[in-house]
């Protein structure tokens, strides 16, 4: 079997592209988490629901930026091709 360098590059940046993907995985379960936490602490004190969902959310924004990275990292692996000269 003959592979060039190349089909290297693009199979390597297919298996590249779907390891970047994963970390949506973390990403789930950390916001998964936050908002457990913050449902559980609205229940324990009605009063600052207004506080807990603010910090929730700005929480729940930075976990996010680690998905949205992966995928950006994917798509640019799979439809830019950078490292195919």
């Amino acid at each position: 079997m003959n592979i060039s360098g190349s089909d290297l590059i693009l199979a390597c940046s297919a298996i590249g592209a779907g390891i970047a993907v994963t970390s949506g995985i973390g990403t789930g379960i950390g916001q998964g988490n936050a908002a457990g936490h913050a449902a559980a602490a609205v229940g324990r004190n009605p009063g600052a629901q207004g506080n807990i969902t603010t910090t929730m959310l700005l929480g729940q924004a930075v976990a996010e930026t680690t998905g949205l990275y992966g995928l950006v990292v994917a798509l640019l692996l799979m439809f830019v091709k950078p490292l195919v000269g």
